[in-house]
């Protein structure tokens, strides 16, 4: 609520479906300015990875915020690159990458991107809508081509999926007040508990970090009950070694991890393991069906 002043309010864009969008005008002013820097020549020759691990290099110190998807009334699309949570950085960056991979980045063609990533079938139509299971989030943007779970070909073993969170845990969720939404959210658990799930336990992140590349997406799973996965963030590779770079609530700001991916989650009882996507960055023609010219 702090922030509210200074909010801009920026009504339904044409490529934005119905939703209203909410950004500071910080944060639009870091996508113009980040968008800028790595449209340059310097930068063409990176890989998508690589690319994502430089513009992830620009949120290193950014605080860590949770729920600041969480605001009141309808669902909008919220953009905040002042403050992020663990998810909310892995989508900014991930928007960031696939604009300026395409050669046109802005603030319009930024939002369109992230709307298509957070909302089931790439639009925003209320809170129901929204991809809150990050197993979901990744089978989903995999449907639509912007990115390759990779848990399954790199040996990962089948997980019992059943998340039920949400529902079971109402009063943690504001918007879950309305039946409506948690009508939606327990239609959602049923369709997710429908899929087969496969991640890599820590034990054995060691056997596939040679297969590991910079800017891979790491979600990390959880024996949290009837929740799939409890953090999100990328994989970073310095020296020999494969580390995190994430928004850290223990940190409280974006970091890369002090030690390796597998240290990190053997140091932490409740995280069980890891799923493994990577971006696949769409064509222009992907950007003419979404409507971003």
């Amino acid at each position: 609520m702090m922030h509210l002043r200074f909010f801009l309010l920026l009504f339904c864009f044409p490529f934005l479906s119905y939703s209203q969008t909410v950004c500071n005008l910080a944060s639009k002013k870091r996508i113009e300015e980040i968008s800028a820097k790595f449209q340059g020549t310097d930068y063409a020759s990176l890989s998508s990875g690589d690319l994502i691990a430089a513009i992830g290099n620009q949120f290193l110190g950014t605080p860590y915020v949770g729920k600041t998807l969480e605001l009141p009334g309808e669902e909008q699309l919220v953009i905040n690159l002042m403050e992020v949570d663990c998810t909310t950085f892995v989508e900014t960056v991930l928007a960031l990458t696939i604009t300026i991979k395409q050669g046109a980045s802005d603030f319009q063609k930024v939002a369109a991107t992230l709307e298509q990533m957070r909302y089931l079938n790439g639009s925003n139509t209320g809170y129901g809508s929204r991809l809150h299971y990050f197993s979901d989030w990744i089978f989903e943007n995999e449907k639509a081509g912007r990115l390759i779970h990779l848990s399954k070909s790199l040996g990962g073993i089948k997980s019992p999926n059943t998340p039920s969170f949400m529902s079971a845990n109402p009063n943690s969720y504001s918007q879950l007040a309305d039946p409506k939404n948690l009508a939606s959210i327990l239609e959602r658990e049923v369709v997710l508990a429908s899929r087969e799930m496969y991640f890599i336990p820590k034990e054995k992140i060691h056997l596939i970090e040679n297969q590991l590349q910079n800017g891979d997406i790491v979600a990390i799973t959880t024996t949290i009950k009837n929740l799939d996965v409890v953090h999100a963030g990328f994989v970073v590779k310095q020296g020999e070694g494969v580390h995190l770079m994430h928004a850290s609530s223990v940190s409280k700001k974006v970091v890369i991890s002090s030690v390796s991916l597998q240290e990190y989650l053997m140091q932490n009882r409740s995280q069980t393991g890891i799923l493994v996507s990577r971006l696949l960055v769409p064509s222009p023609k992907e950007f003419s069906r979404i409507g971003v010219q």
